[in-house]
């Protein structure tokens, strides 16, 4: 305490309050000012040019997400108003199909949409990320076919970068994890209990057979099942 009063007291004592000691503050203050300017507008560059590679490389993903014709703008505006963080406001938003004009994602898209969009980016920013762990919560809501085949090849390639948990009711997607949980809940009058169990080899063939048809014994179901599996060792 008492050292503070005494750097308090030396600091008072010592401000300059003569005109030669105002301008040479006001100098400094425009000074600094004339680089935070400078420093803000190489900033802005960096940021509209990392915008639009970003916005390029997501509609990429989003193509092959069942979403052909959707595509991502990444806006940087410059409101001349410098702050902390810059000088820019920065917006994403979502052109749904071609000729749509783009709105922001909270309003223009839906939510197996954002899922999917978040999805993308994360594929395209995964190189450098640190991460440790994604989790998704059925990403491929409103998708199937081969567009959820796409969905299971895109989470797999994030997690060559990084773990990712999905929950999925898709056996296109669950068919290029490397571990497969299944979620079961056994109940009667009073209790109900949910158990989490790995499955593996003939039985995990079995499961996406069963979310492929409701059928784990129909032997189309079962080879369609063990292709997807065979499909996703290709990767």
């Amino acid at each position: 305490m008492f050292d503070l009063e005494r750097r308090a007291k030396f600091e008072l004592e010592n401000i300059d309050i003569s005109d030669e000691g105002l301008r040479n503050l006001e100098a400094n203050v425009v000074a600094a000012r004339t680089e935070a300017a400078s420093l803000a507008n190489q900033l802005s560059a960096i940021r509209s040019e990392g915008a639009t590679a970003l916005a390029s490389a997501v509609t990429e993903e989003l193509h092959g997400l069942a979403m052909a014709g959707a595509s991502l703008l990444v806006t940087v505006v410059n409101t001349g108003d410098l702050g902390l963080h810059g000088q820019d406001e920065i917006s994403i938003n979502l052109s749904a199909y071609p000729g749509a004009a783009p709105r922001p994602l909270g309003k223009g898209a839906s939510g197996g949409e954002l899922s999917r969009i978040m999805l993308a980016i994360e594929v395209v920013l995964a190189k450098g990320k640190t991460t440790p762990t994604f989790v998704f919560d059925e990403v491929d809501a409103g998708v199937g076919g081969a567009a959820a085949i796409e969905v299971g090849k895109r989470l797999a390639r994030l997690s060559k970068q990084t773990q990712v948990i999905v929950v999925t009711h898709l056996a296109q997607v669950a068919a290029f994890a490397d571990n497969h949980l299944r979620v079961e809940k056994a109940s009667d009058s009073t209790f109900t209990a949910t158990s989490v169990r790995r499955v593996e080899g003939e039985e995990r063939v079995a499961e996406l057979a069963r979310m492929l048809s409701g059928l784990g014994d129909s032997e189309n179901a079962r080879t369609h099942a063990a292709e997807l599996v065979e499909l996703s060792k290709t990767l």
